[in-house]
């Protein structure tokens, strides 16, 4: 899958939504002005005088100014309606999973099925460069997960209970890479812009729902409740038309990308039977994906499976077929369910008996890395947003070798904030010394002590490491107070400051919690395409190919061969031996460049990525510096870079 063109086609996305959103808007107008049309000739009004009595039901009795307040009133209440729920999904992720009844799981749970999700969670983020996302439980038998958020930074995911008590664990898998493809492809923004697109068009509906109890149940029947009686039901039918119209624009934008992240999850884990078992199983369960405790119906179009039935189910399900994914993921499926009573005698997770045999054949199958010196530019940029099975091999022995109580306390709401703490230790020890009155005096009560444990645990640990540690940590520090939390992001920039200057490590640490927390807690600023070509930024292309040739072995020959690939004609300009020679303190022209460069077209991008691995691989390796800056450029960018094996990294030059 190209991850630049489903950033595109995303943007695109929201762009129909906006045409269908007004074309619906127009068609409820339309019903609206009919039913005030009805009403008038009911009661014998006639809002026109110049039309006779026998035109009182027809169109006439309406003047064309009535129909133009008529639309003003219903555009006010849908766009009142559409802004109110906007506020609300304005919260992003964390706020859906709330309103669905999520109960965020502790990382440290003492139940095994929810230890093994996060472990699945973990692995899955951390192979895709992405944030492990906190995990939230619904209470509800059937088969169904979902993914939300407005930027992969605030995306959180979520699983129900029958998803937990029926899937085995490549089962499972299956399920979580098929949302983490909705996270790298930006759907989720528009499932939450939808929502809020959704709750305006019905919003009409509701309003009759609400004048039709109140007439129902008033205890006055005298003269005049009629008209409002006809009122009320004739906005009930509004409603059921807002309904119709909101499906169908469910339908039309939720059902091809379901097939696109089926396709992605297969690629992600190399294991088509894992997901097609688990569309199976929603086949023969007694709930299937269809929820029978929660009220899911205005965010059905998030969830992996059909989460409602709906009238015309064929023409308005937000999903394809379950028929039709499974046929898509093996050809060969004889169209038979797993047997309910066995999925319901506590024989689910083992149903199908390929647990142990499938991560067998995963492992035997994947590849051995290439080495250092086989790295290829194109093998390297094509990963970006397109994790692959090697990927989740890397990612899982990442963790495996990560400093177990390190990992741990990265999974604690007081040990997260202790481990980055650490992590920004100055290996001078007057600074650190320094570092560590800063942290008793301002750091929350408990974590300082807690930090001074982790440091005494230490030992050598790579900067790809200390970069998976941090991203295993996200589920913690978002779970912080906003208190807690502007404390804390004062601290780490005060770390940071405190020896006046910027290592390079502090640099992408920054970076990635300013873009990972910021946009969980403050408001998530939308990034509006402002350049449409590279050469429109290449002095910024300059200053980031600059920075990267900066930490290779012969600087100069990096960045020419960088700014060639970019296709920028700058070969022996002064201005690149310039900017060669020109320290970047504090790294403030590289944050320069790089503001403007995330405001490029996604399919520019691709260039640009392709531009900078080039630079890194110039000499035919890539050391831990490269690979850290580039990893902070990327995620940057908005462009999330796979972990590469440890094997492939070299030492750094001096």
């Amino acid at each position: 899958m190209d991850f630049y063109q489903a950033q595109d086609t995303a943007k695109r996305k929201t762009g129909q939504l906006v045409v269908l959103f007004c074309a619906a808007v127009l068609g409820l107008i339309v019903l609206t002005n009919i039913l005030l049309m009805l009403t008038l000739g009911f009661t014998g009004t006639n809002l026109n005088p110049e039309a006779s009595s026998l035109q009182n039901i027809g169109l006439t009795s309406i003047p064309l100014e009535q129909w133009v307040l008529t639309g003003l009133a219903v555009i006010a209440v849908i766009g009142a309606a559409t802004l109110y729920k906007f506020m609300q999904v304005r919260g992003g992720g964390r706020a859906v999973a709330e309103a669905l009844g999520g109960i965020p799981l502790d990382p440290n749970s003492p139940d095994p099925k929810q230890r093994r999700l996060q472990n699945i969670v973990q692995e899955m983020a951390i192979a895709s460069g992405l944030p492990v996302p906190p995990v939230y439980l619904l209470n509800d038998p059937a088969i169904n997960a979902f993914a939300a958020g407005l930027a992969p930074g605030d995306a959180v995911i979520g699983v129900t209970q029958g998803t937990l008590d029926l899937l085995n664990r490549e089962e499972l898998q299956g399920v979580i890479g098929h949302e983490f493809s909705h996270i790298l492809n930006g759907d989720t923004g528009i499932n939450l812009r939808l929502i809020a697109i959704l709750h305006g068009i019905l919003f009409i509906g509701l309003i009759g729902q609400g004048l039709f109890r109140g007439r129902l149940f008033s205890r006055r029947s005298k003269d005049g409740g009629a008209p409002l009686l006809i009122l009320a039901v004739g906005l009930l039918v509004i409603g059921y038309a807002g309904t119709f119209f909101g499906n169908l624009i469910k339908a039309a934008v939720s059902r091809q990308r379901e097939f696109l992240a089926d396709s992605a999850s297969v690629q992600f884990t190399r294991n088509p039977d894992g997901l097609s078992h688990a569309l199976q199983k929603i086949g023969g369960a007694v709930s299937g994906s269809t929820f029978s405790k929660l009220n899911v119906e205005e965010s059905s179009h998030m969830f992996f499976g059909q989460a409602v039935n709906l009238f015309l189910n064929g023409m308005m399900a937000t999903h394809p077929p379950l028929d039709s994914r499974i046929k898509a993921i093996d050809p060969h499926w004889q169209g038979e369910f797993p047997d309910s009573e066995k999925l319901t005698a506590g024989q689910a997770e083992n149903y199908f008996a390929v647990s142990g045999e499938a991560q067998s054949n995963f492992s035997a199958s994947t590849p051995g890395h290439p080495k250092a010196s086989a790295l290829e530019i194109d093998g390297l940029q094509d990963t970006v947003g397109n994790p692959t099975a090697e990927n989740l091999l890397t990612a899982r022995q990442l963790i495996n070798s990560s400093n177990t109580i390190w990992m741990q306390a990265a999974h604690d709401i007081w040990g997260a904030r202790a481990l980055v703490y650490v992590l920004l230790l100055d290996q001078d020890p007057d600074i650190q010394d320094k570092q560590w009155l800063l942290l008793l005096e301002r750091a929350d009560s408990g974590v300082p002590e807690y930090a001074q444990q982790l440091s005494r645990s230490s030992d050598h640990i790579s900067q790809e490491q200390r970069l998976v540690l941090l991203a295993a940590s996200m589920p913690a520090l978002k779970s912080l107070s906003f208190i807690q939390y502007k404390n804390f992001m004062g601290i780490v920039v005060d770390l940071i400051k405190l020896d006046d200057r910027i290592q390079l490590f502090e640099w992408v640490l920054h970076r990635i919690l300013v873009k990972d927390l910021v946009g969980h807690y403050e408001r998530i600023k939308r990034i509006r395409t402002k350049h449409n070509k590279l050469e429109q930024v290449s002095l910024d292309v300059l200053e980031l190919i600059a920075a990267l040739a900066r930490l290779a072995s012969n600087p100069l020959e990096s960045c020419t061969k960088g700014l060639q690939v970019a296709g920028l004609d700058v070969s022996g300009d002064a201005d690149q031996l310039a900017m060669l020679d020109t320290h970047d303190t504090n790294f403030s022209r590289l944050n320069q460049a790089l503001h403007e460069l995330r405001r490029l077209h996604p399919l520019e991008k691709p260039r640009l990525i392709k531009a900078c691995t080039a630079t890194v691989l110039a000499d035919g390796v890539i050391n831990h510096d490269e690979m850290a800056l580039l990893q902070g450029v990327a995620a940057t960018l908005d462009c999330p870079l796979p972990p590469l094996p440890q094997s492939t990294i070299a030492d750094s030059p001096g």
